[in-house]
């Protein structure tokens, strides 16, 4: 017989099933970053400075403004994350050759070795999860994801995976 908790229940929005989601959740993500907090600590860095490094090695060549945009994070905040990826050479910023006022990021390559070492062991906890789960499990995972996503950003992540600019 299968156990009642790990079951699934046509009846998934309970109270009982939403917790026990907001708790894999939380769980998930813990587990998710805790490798990754480790080696951030050595550089003296926190999961901020994780996330402008994931981002920019993503789409290098955005704009501090487009950065600010993905994090939602006041510019006084990525200013002292950003000046200290700077400083300590992991980022660099150019100006835009079209707008001179855009501030252009871009990994070093200290930064992008950075950004590989953060992102193979979630990389791999990621896979191992997909490949227990099936092709199907994946599906929905990103359909749950997605709609807790705001409906902006939802809209942007989808025409991303679209190939749209």
């Amino acid at each position: 017989m299968a156990d009642a908790r790990t079951a699934v229940n046509p009846l998934f929005l309970r109270e009982e099933d939403l917790r026990q989601a907001i708790e894999l959740l939380f769980f998930a993500y813990r587990d998710f970053t805790g490798e990754a907090d480790q080696l951030l600590v050595e550089f003296g860095f926190g999961r901020a400075h994780h996330r402008v490094i994931y981002f920019v090695g993503r789409q290098p060549g955005m704009t501090v403004s487009e950065l600010l945009g993905i994090l939602k994070i006041t510019k006084q905040s990525l200013s002292r994350v950003l000046g200290t990826l700077v400083t300590e050479g992991f980022v660099t910023q150019r100006r835009g050759e079209r707008d001179r006022r855009q501030r252009l990021l871009h990994l070093t390559a200290k930064g992008a070795d950075l950004e590989r070492r953060l992102t193979e062991r979630q990389r791999q906890l990621i896979a191992a999860a997909y490949r227990a789960a099936g092709a199907e499990a994946v599906d929905g995972f990103r359909k749950v994801l997605l709609g807790i996503v705001n409906p902006a950003d939802r809209a942007t992540l989808l025409d991303q995976r679209r190939g749209r600019p």
